[in-house]
């Protein structure tokens, strides 16, 4: 892993892809770049682990909960290209 997936929260990528503007079919698209699922692997690996750190833990629940956030988006992007 490179140094600068470890400084760089797993959860920006999803802030980044927010503030960048969306669309439906771009939500539904959306996923983690390799090094993103490979710090969250890590992540979930240490937490089952019992070794995660302070920080670590924020940004495992941070990263869950905008995760859940953009499963209902993409379920509500779903809902908004079916009615065109």
């Amino acid at each position: 892993m490179t140094s600068s997936v470890k400084t760089t929260k797993v959860y920006d990528e999803i802030i980044d892809f927010i503030a960048a503007g969306t669309t439906p079919q771009s939500v539904i698209n959306f996923r983690l770049s390799e090094a993103a699922q490979e710090r969250l692997e890590d992540l979930v690996y240490k937490h089952k682990m019992g070794e995660l750190t302070p920080d670590e833990k924020r940004e495992l629940d941070h990263f869950l909960t905008l995760e859940h956030i953009m499963r209902l988006a993409k379920a509500r992007a779903y809902k908004y290209i079916k009615a065109e």
